[in-house]
């Protein structure tokens, strides 16, 4: 089956990126782990893999142009000649592509579809909402909804919040937020469970096409539930569809957790039972602290970062983004940990290991 490359968030604040190098070009086979394209933000650069061999189809983006969250980069097929479903008009293509001569208001983040069909219907743009991401549903309903543009009126609740995931990672996390009394679950989406199945007492709502409704209900939070272990692309897909929605994720600690004051937690943080945050440590947006999991001082974790349940991290280590840390792996003080490596459970890390290196269960690396 053919697999939707998407652009991936890099900063939860800044939902646009810089396609500064595009490693591919349109009927190439690639192989999984291959350089498919790099990306900069005002804060950060990333490297984008195939996560399987085929051949690069639908590919769009040209070099130097602004990508957004979510928005597709290419197909990875297994024919060159195969046809992308919903080839989108040229119209899109053209206002994806060129330049639009209007200049955005300081605050406003909004996709480039978006942006051409505000130019089109007239729209201007200081007064699209600036609390979420515009994209052209949000156009199109306040235009409908609210000939003057104002965000539509909802009775919004700062504490209401949804879990995305009905597996055992929302298990985990619904028990959490009960635990610390603070937030108000209004239910659990899941793309898979049938609506009105009961997880712990709470109700699935639906898939992601609920997630308008709620936020006009006036939910604006959630936790992402889906642990993406076997395959981070899903837990960054569920990320790019909350944000497309407007939704925030709170960096969430179970009340037995121990978070130094001097450390740093990015939005979307999730810290587990029992687990330590060292001093002046640093865990980048939608990292994973699992449950009884230390992380010593200093320790610096990228963004969607897993470390899992009894993993031991020394002072001053660096894990890069997206890597997975096994249960009760320990990493030894200052050590460098590339991008997507996969430590394996019970494994000792003595020295660096590259980007998307693999320490297998229960050895010593090096050898």
């Amino acid at each position: 089956m053919p697999t939707l490359v998407t652009i991936p968030l890099l900063n939860p604040n800044e939902p646009e990126a810089l396609l500064a190098t595009l490693h591919v070009q349109e009927g190439q086979h690639v192989a999984a782990g291959d350089l498919l394209c790099t990306l900069e933000t005002t804060k950060s650069a990333a490297d984008l893999q195939a996560e399987q061999a085929g051949f690069v189809v639908g590919l769009r983006s040209q070099q130097g142009r602004t990508v957004y969250a979510g928005e597709a980069l290419c197909y990875l097929a297994e024919a060159p000649d195969w046809t992308p479903p919903g080839k989108q008009t040229d119209s899109v293509l053209e206002a994806q592509s060129s330049s639009i001569e209007w200049t955005k208001p300081e605050g406003l983040r909004i996709t480039q579809p978006a942006l051409a069909l505000a130019r089109q219907l007239g729209v201007e743009l200081e007064r699209l909402p600036t609390d979420r991401l515009v994209t052209e549903s949000v156009v199109r309903s306040l235009q409908e909804t609210r000939p003057d543009l104002a965000p539509p009126a909802s009775a919004f609740e700062a504490l209401r919040i949804v879990v995305y995931g009905g597996g055992g990672h929302g298990k985990t996390l619904i028990e959490m937020l009960r635990r610390l009394g603070s937030y108000q679950i209004t239910g659990v989406i899941d793309d898979g469970l049938p609506t009105g199945t009961t997880i712990l007492g709470t109700t699935v709502l639906g898939g992601a096409d609920v997630l308008p409704d709620l936020y006009k209900q006036g939910v604006r939070l959630a936790v992402n539930a889906v642990g993406g272990i076997g395959n981070l692309a899903i837990r960054l897909q569920v990320f790019h569809r909350l944000a497309e929605a407007g939704f925030v994720c709170p960096a969430v600690v179970h009340p037995s957790a121990v978070v130094e004051a001097s450390a740093a937690l990015s939005p979307g943080v999730q810290v587990f039972a029992q687990a330590y945050v060292g001093s002046d440590a640093k865990v980048g947006f939608g990292g994973i602290i699992n449950t009884g999991a230390i992380l010593s001082h200093d320790c610096v974790l990228g963004d969607y970062v897993n470390i899992s349940p009894g993993a031991i991290l020394a002072g001053e280590v660096q894990v890069g983004s997206g890597a997975l840390v096994g249960m009760g792996a320990t990493i030894n003080l200052q050590v460098k940990i590339g991008s997507r490596a996969r430590i394996g459970n019970g494994a000792t890390v003595k020295a660096d290991v590259p980007e998307n290196g693999v320490v297998r269960a229960g050895s010593i690396w090096p050898a």
